[in-house]
């Protein structure tokens, strides 16, 4: 395989985990607190020929000296786009969209034996039974996982509910035949959000190699409780939409997929012109 074929087929590889990530985000474009993902391209590495000693010879030349010829490029940089989705207005009580973009609710997945702390921007909660012999109900999600507090413990109610009331700084206040229950949500303020991982279900996770990466909780979030609950802003009623545009996603589309027509093209050329010089006699 000669250095054509090399370069072009780099650059396949990785037009193709593009690819993935804008037809990812148009299957999500409709999913409630659905944030885009980005990707950046940059060369691989480059060799340098120097096949000018002399560079006086050079003068007036307007670029680097010598022949650099590279390798493909690769995906450098990955990241979601954490900008504000729209909202849709949808008067259900349990219904809840945060108004902060860096702001997520808290909530634990269970997987098989897998039992983690995610973090999420859908905020269309349901009341389910505990099912641990209680009568009691829990706040979860449309996939089960089950909302937490500013203690990372299981939101849970006692008797049937009457009013429910979310305030705008993530207080839930549930009136049932009981009394009034009151609970603050468990909601995190991202700083840095390149590190998180998605892992499924609309639900983002810290990485698990944090100690590769030299970097803490406390590095990546904030966790908002006593004063920092100033920070959050939401309001009942509404859902946050996905911000993926669809138009900019399929335009994306087609330039990756011409890209990879050049590309594919390349490679054919390439195989041609070998084939050209193995018939010469």
């Amino acid at each position: 395989m000669n250095r054509m074929m090399i370069t072009s087929t780099n650059t396949l590889g990785q037009l193709q985990k593009k690819l993935d990530t804008v037809s990812n985000n148009i299957s999500n474009s409709s999913t409630t607190g659905y944030k885009r993902k980005e990707t950046y391209f940059s060369d691989m590495l480059v060799q340098e020929f120097n096949n000018q000693e002399r560079t006086e010879k050079e003068k007036g030349r307007v670029t680097p000296n010598g022949i650099r010829v590279g390798v493909g490029a690769r995906i450098s940089q990955s990241q979601v786009n954490l900008t504000q989705g729209s909202l849709q207005k949808t008067n259900r009580d349990l219904d809840v969209a945060l108004t902060n973009e860096n702001l997520f609710f808290t909530i634990r997945s269970i997987d098989g034996n897998n039992n983690e702390l995610r973090y999420t921007r859908d905020g269309a909660f349901y009341l389910s039974p505990a099912n641990d012999g209680s009568e009691q109900m829990k706040l979860v999600n449309s996939s089960g996982s089950t909302i937490l507090d500013e203690n990372n413990q299981e939101i849970r109610i006692n008797g049937t509910p009457t009013e429910i009331k979310f305030t705008d700084k993530g207080q839930l206040n549930i009136a049932t035949e009981e009394g009034l229950q009151s609970f603050n949500l468990g909601i995190v303020s991202v700083k840095k959000p390149q590190f998180l991982e998605l892992r499924g279900n609309n639900t983002f996770a810290l990485p698990r190699n944090m100690a590769q990466l030299n970097v803490t909780e406390n590095d990546i979030y904030t966790q908002l409780t006593g004063a920092t609950r100033d920070q959050i802003a939401m309001v009942q009623g509404n859902l946050e939409q996905s911000n993926v545009d669809v138009s900019t996603e399929m335009t994306d589309m087609m330039q990756i997929q011409r890209q990879y027509q050049f590309q594919s093209r390349t490679v054919s050329m390439a195989d041609q012109m070998m084939g050209l010089v193995n018939g010469i006699r």
